[in-house]
């Protein structure tokens, strides 16, 4: 097994960007965690670092994690942040300061699909949305000020589904689950409202479009 990173490293590694893995440290710690594969220097200015993948994985591993909310815990890779995916019984945090967090997150995914694309689009899904399928569907929607089904209060739910790169969106009735739809299509996703064969309730079959 590769050896673990110091522990001034994971304080580096930890500290960076929920979503979009972005790194502040000294050069040499920098330097330090290129070397080994956890980060890598952005070419185009400023030069920011990034975690890769593996510098992913291990921010995701923690040894220790202080307690955090279920909603929070059911998404580790994005760490502090979790966009709501509907079906809880609590109520949804609406307020003011969720709304900025809101905000933050899907700012930092479009950097990061301008990052990690190599023409620089923004208009399409990139690798880490495709990694956690139902938290990039859900921020999307929360974004765009979809409530979510929660407390009692009607809205939509995100779920995985046995396809490959493909979430299941539900909403309480058919207008909602077509601005659903829109919402998701305008966000670089395909969709396309389908019957569920036993309950025949409606819903969207999404998927990250890649071109």
């Amino acid at each position: 097994m590769a050896r673990p990173p110091t522990a001034a490293q994971r304080r580096v590694i930890d500290a960076a960007d929920p979503v979009t893995g972005r790194l502040r440290g000294t050069e040499a710690q920098l330097d330090a965690l290129v070397k080994r594969g956890l980060a890598f220097r952005h070419p185009r200015p400023p030069h920011d670092h990034f975690l890769t993948p593996t510098g992913h994985r291990i921010r995701e591993t923690a040894p220790e994690e202080p307690e955090r909310s279920a909603e929070q815990a059911a998404d580790p890779a994005t760490g502090v942040f979790a966009a709501h995916v509907g079906g809880t019984q609590e109520a949804a945090d609406t307020g003011p300061a969720r709304a900025r967090e809101v905000h933050s997150a899907w700012q930092g995914l479009l950097e990061l699909r301008r990052m990690t694309h190599t023409d620089g689009a923004t208009d399409r899904p990139c690798g880490w949305e495709r990694a956690h399928l139902v938290q990039a569907a859900a921020l999307a929607l929360e974004a765009a000020g979809h409530p979510p089904e929660a407390g009692g209060s009607p809205g939509y739910r995100v779920r995985a589904t046995p396809q490959p790169e493909a979430v299941a969106v539900h909403a309480s009735d058919g207008e909602a689950l077509r601005a659903c739809a829109i919402t998701l299509e305008g966000a670089g996703w395909q969709v396309g409202e389908y019957t569920e064969p036993r309950t025949r309730a409606r819903y969207v079959l999404a998927s990250p479009r890649r071109v």
